[in-house]
């Protein structure tokens, strides 16, 4: 008897069908996840840069590099005299702190974060590789660590900085050592387990891999002449050569009596 023809799929080819999308589906998730971390990369090499000439413009008015803090003056931080000089200058960016070109589009503050600090994304290499109870710095933020005191601090001048083409100034806003990276700086005080890392972050590991994260394991930073650069975390947290701890001091020396045992 003749059988009668059939039009359709077997259980089979349908099967076959869908693992084949689910494939593409993955694949295109994938290019446009991979898109997407460019361009917020992008967009953060251009906002350390935007803040590189806004940090230029401060230092050929003043001759020298914004304080960190100065409780003293208008621009109480670096971030408000930078933002100062944006006004001045009519450097084009889009918002003030938290926002525009203070924000990187790849950091987000965690869960858990204390509602009532803020979370910078960028940060000011203000001492330099120094521990914080140092009484005198190496970095830009001035020539010493207030220990209380209300008075601020001589700032560094221009002609202090070695090697600017070498200096680290402005960056994604990460600290630590030893591979350890903490997110979210200058917050409730440090640790006293000997790391100097922030007690208000004390999952280590969580901030760590969000740090990684962020750019694919690197930083953007821009250097003191306004070039910027995109080093890995691990040159800049655990390398501990000459090349790498030089770049974060204003004499351009790597001060290796500062390592910690």
């Amino acid at each position: 008897m003749r059988r009668a023809n059939r039009d359709g799929f077997t259980l089979i080819e349908l099967l076959v069908v869908i693992a084949i999308i689910g494939i593409l589906a993955a694949l295109l998730l994938v290019a446009i996840s991979q898109a997407k971390a460019r361009a917020q990369r992008i967009q953060c090499v251009n906002n350390v840069r935007q803040l590189g000439i806004a940090l230029r413009a401060f230092v050929t008015d003043n001759d020298a590099y914004p304080l960190s803090m100065n409780p003293r003056s208008d621009a109480v931080s670096w971030e408000v005299a930078l933002h100062n000089e944006i006004e001045v200058h009519q450097i084009r960016v889009s918002a003030w702190l938290g926002k525009g070109v203070y924000h990187c589009p790849s950091a987000s503050k965690p869960p858990g974060f204390p509602g009532n600090r803020g979370y910078p994304n960028y940060g000011y290499n203000a001492y330099g590789f120094s521990s914080l109870t140092d009484t005198n710095s190496l970095g830009l933020g001035g020539h010493f660590v207030w220990k209380g005191s209300r008075l601020p601090a001589p700032a560094v001048k221009e002609s202090e900085v070695v090697a600017p083409s070498e200096m680290m100034a402005i960056g994604d806003g990460f600290f630590g050592s030893k591979g350890i990276i903490t997110d979210g700086v200058w917050l409730l005080g440090r640790a006293g387990d000997g790391t100097g890392l922030p007690t208000a972050l004390p999952n280590y590991s969580e901030s760590t891999r969000r740090a990684n994260s962020r750019h694919q394991g690197r930083a953007n930073v821009v250097f003191c002449d306004g070039h910027v650069e995109s080093p890995a975390l691990k040159f800049l947290f655990e390398d501990t050569s000459d090349t790498a701890l030089a770049r974060w001091n204003r004499d351009h020396q790597p001060h290796r009596e500062k390592l910690t045992p």
